[in-house]
């Protein structure tokens, strides 16, 4: 019998996929028991179908439906910080209660959302994608990126998880956008705060779950299809 209460997660293996993948886990949900991973494969343009857009009108991944909303209907939602802090609150899980405590993750998932991903993500366009090498781009994201891993191992240096004592959405956030720190130009000794953290948050039972979701269905972005898909003008069409 097919439980209709699954959540679905419209998804691809992308630093902004696992984060939502590891949170359904982290939550206590188990793929397949609990929630289902749909792929929407963006080298392909899976994203711009008409029903895709229904759920993510900003063609982007990752997006979920939970039939039991929080008025027991169905919820749509895009945006990946916005779906963790769903959880967090369907759940009861990895965002504190008090106010204080509150902020100090919500501050670093804002750090995230606003600057770790979107510079680390210039930072792989640039050094891997870009279909000429600009060194002026490099140079300025490779630098970005050292300075932001900087500011996580001067946390890291004083707290044990990136908002302080407990594991919350933040780590859950960040740890993604990290795992590809070889190509982003980063020597991880430099950082021995952040190793430290980075190395305890990937033995997370849940973690290793999360990032394995879609991970098979991956491919190295070499086609100029893909390319086109993701960085060209298919982006900027109008859509209805």
């Amino acid at each position: 019998m097919v439980n209709k209460n699954l959540i679905d997660v419209y998804s691809w293996p992308t630093p902004n996929g696992h984060k939502v993948h590891i949170m359904m886990e982290e939550c206590g949900y188990r793929l397949g028991k609990d929630w289902l991973a749909h792929p929407i494969d963006i080298g392909a343009g899976d994203q711009f179908k008409a029903e895709f857009l229904v759920i993510s009108p900003n063609n982007k991944i990752p997006a979920i439906t939970d039939p039991q909303g929080p008025d027991g209907k169905p919820i749509h939602l895009f945006e990946s910080g916005a779906i963790l802090l769903y959880l967090a609150a369907k759940t009861g899980k990895f965002l504190p209660k008090s106010t204080r405590d509150k902020y100090e993750v919500l501050q670093w998932l804002m750090f995230q959302m606003g600057g770790l991903g979107p510079m680390l993500g210039q930072n792989h366009h640039f050094r891997l994608y870009a279909p000429e090498k600009i060194e002026y781009a490099i140079k300025r994201y490779t630098n970005e990126a050292k300075r932001l891993y900087g500011v996580l191992d001067q946390q890291l240096k004083q707290h044990a998880y990136i908002a302080g004592k407990t594991y919350s959405i933040a780590d859950i956030a960040i740890y993604p956008w990290t795992r590809n720190w070889k190509n982003q130009g980063i020597e991880i000794d430099e950082y021995p705060h952040f190793k430290q953290w980075f190395e305890k948050i990937g033995e997370r039972p849940a973690v290793k779950r999360g990032v394995e979701v879609l991970a098979s269905l991956r491919k190295p972005l070499h086609d100029s299809k893909a390319r086109e898909q993701l960085f060209g003008s298919t982006q900027y069409q109008k859509r209805i």
